[in-house]
C-alpha cells in the first residue's frame, strides 16, 4: 500500500509504514482533562492513520484511537505519575511486543526516558520526541544517551537548552485539529488563564495583570498534589468568585468555550516552555495571547499579529489595552498554516522516511 504526496506541481509515492507510537501509561489518549503529550500522540495517530499507515498505539487501556490499541495496563493512572514500576512494565512490555512482531518499520517514542535506555536492546529503529524541558533530572538522561537514538525537538528553542552533541534529526511543532476548533470574532469581557496550576505557569502574575488592567479573570486547570501548596497559598486566597474566578479542571467542551469567548489568553510563564500548545488553542479560537518572553513563546507567537510578547507584568498590563489591534482571523490563519495536524503529520512522516531509508 502507498499514497502520494504533492510537492509543488509534482508528486511522489510514499510506501505505507507500520509504525508503533509509544505513549506514556499515565494518562489516556486522548486525555479526559489535563494532558499535553497525549493530545499530540492522539493527533499524530489520527493523521498517520488517515494517510494510510498501519499505526499501533501502545498506551493506557482506556484510550480511544483509530490506530490499533495495545495495552498492558487497563486504565489510566494519573495519581501514579512517576512511579517507575508501572513505567518500566509498560515500556518493556511494549518493546518486547514490537520486537516479537518483527515487522514494524519504526517505533516513535513519546513515553519518557526508559525506551531510550532500552533502545540498545531493540532492533527496530526508534525515534524519540523530547516533550519535556531540560530540567536537572532530564538533562542527565539526555547527556548520557545523547546519541542512543535520533531525537526530534518540538521547537527550535528547545534544542538550545539540550546537552551538546544530541542526535537531533529535526523539529516538528505540535499541532491542533483546527477545523474542529470553534472560532469567533465576538469576545466577552474577561481574560483567561488556563493550564496546570503551578508557579512556572505564572497564575499569580495573571491575577496581577487582571487586577491592574481592571478586567475579570477566569482560571481553569488541574491542581496536582505537588503544586497544592502554591495553589492554596498564592492563588486560592485571591479567588473572590467575581473578578478572580477559578473553575477547577473543566471538560474539553468548557475549555473550548472559555477560549472562544475570552478577550485574551494570559500566558505569563516563568520557565523555558518547550512549546506551549495552549497558545495555539487560543489562537485557533481567534483569541490573542499576551505572554512573557520565555521559552518558545517568540517562536509560536507573532508579536503584534497573534498577540503580544512582553518582558514584564507592566508590559502585559499595557498590552491588554491594545487587544483591538489584533485581528482574530490572523490568529486563526496562523494555526491553519503553521500548527495544523496535517502539517505535523507530514513533518513526522518525512522524518520517518529518512529513518527507514537510513538517511539520518
Amino acid at each position: 500500500m502507498s499514497h502520494r504526496r504533492g510537492h509543488g506541481t509534482a508528486s511522489y509515492t510514499i510506501p505505507a509504514m507500520k509504525i508503533a507510537q509509544l505513549a506514556p501509561p499515565w494518562i489516556t489518549v486522548p486525555p479526559e482533562g489535563y494532558g499535553g503529550t497525549e493530545w499530540v500522540v492522539k493527533h499524530l495517530c489520527d493523521g498517520l492513520t488517515a494517510r494510510g499507515h498501519d499505526v499501533h498505539l501502545y498506551a493506557a487501556g482506556d484510550s480511544h484511537t483509530p490506530a490499533h490499541l495495545h495495552s498492558l495496563l487497563p486504565a489510566q493512572m494519573p495519581d501514579r505519575i512517576g512511579q517507575t514500576s508501572y513505567d518500566a512494565r509498560h515500556v518493556s512490555w511494549a518493546l518486547s511486543e514490537i520486537e516479537a512482531a518483527g515487522d514494524f518499520d519504526l517505533i516513535h517514542d513519546h513515553s519518557g526516558f526508559l525506551a531510550i535506555a532500552f533502545s540498545r536492546y531493540v532492533s527496530t529503529p526508534l525515534v524519540h520526541t523530547v516533550h519535556c524541558a531540560f530540567d536537572e533530572n532530564a538533562r542527565g538522561v539526555y547527556e548520557q544517551f545523547r546519541d542512543a537514538v535520533p531525537y526530534v525537538s518540538i521547537s527550535d528553542f528547545q534544542r538550545t537548552l539540550g546537552p551538546e552533541g544530541m542526535n537531533w534529526i529535526g523539529t516538528v511543532h505540535n499541532a491542533l485539529p483546527v477545523d474542529g476548533w470553534p472560532y469567533s470574532t465576538e469576545k466577552d469581557d474577561y481574560l483567561l488563564a488556563f493550564g496546570r496550576i503551578c508557579e512556572d505557569k505564572g497564575f499569580h502574575l495573571a491575577i496581577d495583570v487582571a487586577r491592574r488592567a481592571g478586567h475579570r479573570l477566569l482560571m481553569a486547570g488541574v491542581v496536582q498534589d505537588w503544586y497544592r501548596d502554591y495553589y492554596e497559598g498564592r492563588i486560592a486566597p485571591q479567588v473572590d468568585g467575581e473578578q478572580i474566578v477559578y473553575e477547577g479542571e473543566v471538560s474539553d467542551e468548557r475549555k473550548r468555550e472559555l477560549f472562544l469567548r475570552a478577550k485574551a489568553f494570559l500566558f505569563p510563564i516563568l520557565w523555558p516552555e518547550p512549546f506551549g500548545l495552549v497558545m495555539t488553542e487560543a489562537m485557533a479560537s481567534g483569541t490573542p495571547v499576551v505572554a512573557l518572553r520565555n521559552g518558545s513563546v517568540p517562536e509560536v507567537l507573532d508579536d503584534g499579529v497573534t498577540g503580544f510578547i512582553c518582558d514584564d507584568v507592566d508590559q502585559m498590563v499595557a498590552a491588554v489595552d491594545r487587544l483591538d489591534e489584533i485581528d482574530p482571523a490572523a490568529c486563526r490563519r496562523t494555526v491553519e498554516e503553521r500548527f495544523s495536524v496535517a502539517r505535523m503529520t507530514a513533518g513526522y512522516e518525512a522524518l520517518y522516511e529518512r529513518l527507514v531509508a537510513g538517511r539520518t
